[in-house]
């Protein structure tokens, strides 16, 4: 069996964050979403809202699951059998970036990296950005989930 990790911190998941995962579901048998935990990261959501955030978005794709993981990533996919790592592509800047993660990871467990180019209509996104605009009012509907827009407009709610 074909399995894949699409790790991030997801705070809160982008269509470019789906867009990803939606393509990976279709090279791989099984997909997880590894939500990383970071402890010295303050995010918006919890942990648990982020899992939550991810199910309902990816409900819809049958061969996709949703997990988190504290700790080296390559210990999460020995742990788990997974054989390849799926992340996504913005810019040059995250190609420098991720390369070099790619590398370290190869070399530390022989795990595989595949490093997947973004459709162009989400290259801009970043959950930061989508955090920052919401904040200020900007209308961010058409960069993410309509449940993540639900709980966003939620979230910060509760803020005021």
């Amino acid at each position: 069996m074909r399995r894949a990790v699409c790790p991030g911190s997801y705070d809160p998941a982008t269509n470019g964050h789906l867009d990803v995962i939606e393509r990976a579901s279709h090279l791989f048998d099984e997909v997880v979403v590894a939500v990383l935990i970071n402890k010295s990261k303050r995010g918006m959501f919890t942990i648990d809202e982020r899992l939550d955030l991810l199910r309902e978005s990816t409900k819809g794709l049958s061969n996709v699951r949703v997990d988190s993981w504290h700790g080296l990533l390559t210990d999460y996919c020995k742990e788990q059998g997974i054989q390849s790592i799926v992340k996504g592509l913005r810019s040059v800047s995250d190609f420098d970036y991720e390369l070099q993660m790619a590398q370290m990871n190869r070399e530390i467990s022989g795990v595989e990296t595949l490093l997947m180019s973004n459709n162009p209509a989400y290259s801009f996104l970043s959950s930061s950005l989508v955090k920052e605009v919401a904040t200020y009012g900007g209308d961010v509907k058409d960069m993410v989930p309509p449940y993540v827009h639900e709980r966003l407009l939620a979230k910060l709610a509760e803020r005021d």
